[in-house]
């Protein structure tokens, strides 16, 4: 594990000739693909970036809750062949994940498939060049993939979440090398999503949600509102998610085509976010199997649910536990529907800075406590 107090030790000092991509694989040290040797001078870039102090400990990371100083953060961030200008979203990414709300250590140890999703909006998001358009989910974008890499490089490194060990993830995600993206502020017909939460356009900030994969909605077709949301809401209403059984947060992200048809019939992100909310769900019957194994309360859904045979169960409390991206490319009428990981933890919504609405969103005590 690389901590504060041996960082410069293990990190810089090795024996003259070694391979160091070899080495650091030795160390246990990667994510299972080669990583960029942290020399001294790209460190001490990233610290700087951050204000300097190296031994400055910004958290603790669960759950082996071993310290995060800068200097360790900028290691990481190079092993992951990020750029020093990067740093000030690692930090603000990592700070997000360790509030109280998100619940890091469940994520980290859970055996769902569970991983930090990361979007970024703002400024900042253009500025270092991170995607939010075609293929943003995908490879190809140094910025989204060594971002995203370099969380989940702290997550083994300094939190010791390693499959089979502190992780016990029973499959994982692909997420789980990389999972983050920007907005496409430009493509979007609709105000970003920090401006949504209250955050001024030309605020920059992170959001962190304990997220499935993406799930591909399709839908060639619709010239509306309702069409194109019903295929969101097909896709939302399976048996199969942890929404569905465990309530939570959820993210949806509409292709900016799809957007574009919706915002033509003068719909806002609140309708949308309604209209998915009060469509999407399953009868009691479906998610306990008619009955089949014996009475199933589930304590995991909220309280008032009726846990009655032909009683409708959302996949979402309430349209604020829906959290509304517009991301993709320009061509294609695709959108995808992304399940948390219930109601266990409650994603976090910060700024660059810190300043601002930045407390975790919760809605109704959903937040973990």
């Amino acid at each position: 594990m690389i901590e504060e107090s041996s960082a410069r030790t293990n990190a810089f000092s090795v024996p003259q000739g070694t391979n160091l991509v070899e080495w650091y694989f030795e160390k246990g040290w990667t994510d299972g693909l080669p990583v960029v040797p942290p020399t001294p001078e790209a460190v001490v870039a990233a610290v700087s970036v951050l204000g300097g102090e190296p031994d400055l400990v910004e958290m603790k990371v669960p759950p082996r809750y071993g310290s995060l100083s800068r200097e360790v953060l900028a290691i990481n961030l190079v092993m992951a062949g990020g750029k020093p200008e990067y740093a000030p979203v690692l930090r603000a990414a990592m700070l997000a994940l360790g509030e109280r709300a998100f619940n890091l250590n469940g994520v980290q140890a859970t055996t769902h498939m569970a991983a930090p999703l990361l979007v970024v909006n703002g400024p900042v998001a253009r500025a270092i060049g991170m995607n939010g358009g075609a293929n943003a989910f995908g490879s190809g974008n140094r910025a989204n993939a060594t971002i995203g890499r370099a969380i989940r490089l702290i997550l083994l490194n300094v939190g010791g979440g390693q499959a089979g060990d502190l992780d016990k993830s029973t499959l994982g995600h692909p997420g789980k090398y990389t999972y983050a993206v920007a907005e496409n502020e430009e493509a979007s017909p609709f105000a970003p999503y920090h401006v949504e939460k209250g955050f001024r356009p030309e605020d920059s900030t992170v959001f962190v949600l304990a997220a499935e994969p993406p799930h591909s909605v399709t839908n060639h077709i619709a010239d509306d509102p309702e069409g194109i949301l019903d295929s969101i809401v097909s896709a939302m209403s399976t048996i199969a998610n942890n929404n569905a059984v465990s309530g939570g947060h959820c993210a949806v992200v509409i292709g900016p085509e799809h957007a574009r048809t919706i915002a033509r019939k003068g719909w806002n992100r609140q309708d949308i976010k309604s209209y998915l909310a009060m469509n999407a769900g399953n009868l009691f019957s479906e998610i306990s199997f008619n009955g089949r194994y014996g009475k199933i309360y589930n304590r995991n859904l909220p309280k008032w649910y009726k846990r009655e045979s032909d009683a409708r169960i959302p996949i979402v409390p309430t349209p604020d536990l829906i959290h509304l991206f517009v991301i993709g490319g320009e061509a294609g009428r695709f959108s995808a529907f992304i399940p948390g990981w219930g109601h266990m933890s409650s994603p976090v919504l910060r700024s660059i800075e810190g300043e601002g609405p930045g407390a975790p969103l919760c809605v109704d005590g959903t937040c973990f406590l």
